[in-house]
């Protein structure tokens, strides 16, 4: 299951539809009660990454693009329990399946929106996967890729785009 389509059915189907997810910017939001279940009703999106619609981010540092998992979608998994990468050194294509994110609620393929090299894995994540949760931009990162073709950057979403479309879906 992709994580996008992961993060619209927990949305709908979390504690019998008592939670909804609504991503607005981090700046401007506060927990919500919904009901009897009390849930944060956002998702933090950060200003200067690019974003995929299967919810994932890219943060570029020259040629080398380093990518991890929104947190958008790390919220609609729960409690990540296993993270599976690429190796170091696999040519990825666009679009293409890299691994998967395994939660006490799902499992889902990650995609990466962009063509490269893989130059670094997080390995961390084999012993601590609920870092992906506590620090999705941060430590929870899970790949370093050399992109090979740069371009494919346009075609991705800055952090308002991203939010309208987590808002839409």
């Amino acid at each position: 299951m992709a994580l996008a389509s992961a993060c619209s059915f927990l949305a709908r189907n979390s504690l019998n539809g008592a939670l909804s997810f609504s991503s607005v910017s981090a700046r401007s939001a506060s927990p919500a009660v919904i009901g009897n279940a009390f849930s944060r009703a956002y998702a933090k999106v950060v200003d200067g990454l690019k974003y995929y619609e299967e919810h994932e981010w890219i943060k570029m540092d020259g040629n080398v693009a380093t990518m991890g998992i929104t947190d958008h979608a790390q919220e609609a998994l729960g409690d990540i329990v296993f993270v599976d990468l690429p190796e170091v050194g696999s040519t990825i294509e666009a679009k293409e399946s890299i691994g998967a994110v395994e939660s006490v609620k799902a499992a889902s393929d990650i995609y990466t929106p962009v063509s490269g090299t893989v130059l670094e894995v997080n390995s961390a994540l084999a012993d601590e996967p609920g870092t992906v949760n506590s620090d999705a931009y941060g430590n929870g990162w899970m790949i370093k890729l050399d992109l090979t073709k740069p371009a494919e950057l346009d075609s991705l979403m800055d952090a308002a785009a991203y939010e309208k479309f987590c808002e839409s879906s």
